[in-house]
């Protein structure tokens, strides 16, 4: 009895640690909290009317896993790499109805959506709040999918048309002034007409709570897109789909494309890729995904038109702990550990290339590529800016590249560069008249050797990102 009281002191004492009034909104977290969608645009601009690229991390059970301690380290971890958007859901996957937080409290009070439980709500703000002076927008996610539609998983099933309405309704208005993007779903699709009214309802309570001030996507299941279910309704600002952890190579510029040329025009990203150091198609025997297949999974979709990208470490999501949690699906790292695998600092260069560039110009463009480019994992895929003045190619092992330099009108001097997604160095190629087309090799080529070729106009500001002058 005494030592359960010491431990229960212990939890008590941390949290009014950490019980802090949250600082001052910064400019910072200001312009994040007022992130929208330029009309018939592919890109999220923040309230400063400077351009939001995303790169999100999924960190589903951060709310019912960690204690504050562990999520700024977390954040802290994530904010340094780059990541500008955490995933994380309010009514966790796991036991996220019947086994209480780090604090011992419950989302729900009955399993009931119409009765929240502040203490539980309290920790999710204090996550919510730390974010955002960290720079860092949360997905929040509402419920996870098993909470509307029990197809797997533990459930059970509390949703419905009316109370999924003033769940949305009560945690819109929570964080109505919060850098928030709402994402509903939760590796789910909504299945047959009451589902579909469900996430209707819960989509009208969030608008209504926090005036429609917020963009929202939907997170659906494997091998399944938003559009497909949500493209023409008005509030959803965002597609989303999901590519899964099924198969190596998997060609998530497929249905990146797809969206793309959906009208009206929306933004459009991979919301949940293969995630690093998880086994291919849940199956350990057959391997696990590395830093290359993260890489790979990045540059085919942002390349192919996304907004950006979303990264997943497979310890991370879970927020695995052999002494405190049993593994899913063959977890075998700690999560403090996993930080810093290397596929969570190589998804910091994605953006940093591309924030080096004013890369909303970008237009998915494989006709740019002249040579024979197999629909397999060598897979290249290319983009040119709007005013022809900058191209990107990625080629994932290394094989080179013959590019249609005619295509850049603008820019009479070129300059090109191999960008290293591996370290996010930069390697001169040359500057030299635009004639043509011409054939791009890299000095290294090889299995999981990829590269993106840069080539700008000389003149432009931005011309040759990391390269001596």
């Amino acid at each position: 009895m005494q030592k359960r009281f010491l431990i229960a002191l212990g939890l008590l004492l941390t949290y009014s640690s950490f019980a802090q009034k949250p600082a001052a909104a910064s400019k910072e977290s200001v312009a994040l909290s007022k992130l929208y969608i330029i009309p018939d645009k592919r890109y999220i601009m923040r309230g400063d009317g400077k351009p939001f690229f995303w790169l999100g991390d999924t960190a589903w059970e951060l709310f019912h896993r960690l204690t504050r301690e562990e999520a700024d380290l977390y954040l802290k971890n994530r904010a340094a790499k780059g990541f500008t958007i955490i995933q994380a859901v309010i009514l966790a996957e796991h036991d996220g109805l019947t086994k209480p937080n780090a604090y011992g409290a419950l989302p729900l009070k009955n399993n009931d959506p119409a009765q929240p439980n502040e203490a539980y709500f309290q920790h999710v703000d204090w996550v919510i709040n730390r974010a955002a002076e960290l720079g860092l927008v949360v997905g929040l996610l509402p419920t996870w999918g098993d909470k509307f539609n029990k197809k797997w998983g533990q459930g059970p099933e509390i949703f419905n048309t009316a109370n999924a309405r003033t769940f949305g309704e009560y945690v819109g208005r929570r964080y109505r002034s919060k850098p928030v993007i709402w994402i509903l779903g939760g590796d789910r699709n909504p299945e047959g007409e009451q589902r579909m009214a469900t996430i209707r309802g819960m989509a009208e309570g969030i608008h209504k709570g926090d005036g429609g001030t917020k963009l929202m996507t939907y997170h659906p299941q494997g091998d399944s897109n938003s559009s497909g279910f949500f493209h023409s309704d008005k509030w959803l600002n965002i597609n989303m789909f999901q590519s899964g952890h099924s198969a190596k190579d998997k060609k998530n510029y497929v249905l990146q494309r797809q969206n793309y040329s959906m009208f009206p025009p929306k933004p459009t990203l991979d919301g949940e890729p293969r995630y690093e150091d998880h086994p291919v198609a849940h199956k350990p025997a057959q391997g696990y995904f590395d830093d290359f297949d993260v890489r790979q999974a990045a540059w085919w979709a942002v390349l192919s038109g996304g907004c950006g990208h979303t990264y997943g470490d497979h310890n991370i999501w879970q927020f695995y702990d052999p002494d405190r949690n049993p593994p899913i699906s063959s977890a075998r790292t700690s999560w403090k550990r996993a930080l810093d695998h290397p596929g969570a600092f190589q998804m910091g260069y994605v953006r940093r290339l591309y924030e080096s560039h004013p890369w909303t110009r970008l237009m998915p463009d494989e006709r740019l590529i002249l040579n024979p480019n197999p629909d397999d994992g060598t897979h290249q895929v290319a983009a040119i800016s709007e005013d022809d003045n900058f191209l990107m190619a990625y080629t994932p092992n290394g094989r080179p590249l013959t590019i249609d330099l005619s295509r850049l009108r603008a820019a009479p001097q070129l300059l090109a560069y191999w960008y290293n997604p591996r370290d996010g160095r930069s390697l001169r190629i040359g500057e030299f008249p635009n004639t043509g087309q011409q054939e791009f090799k890299p000095a290294i080529a090889g299995p999981t050797t990829d590269w993106v070729l840069v080539v700008d106009d000389a003149k432009a500001p931005w011309a040759g990102f990391g390269l001596k002058k």
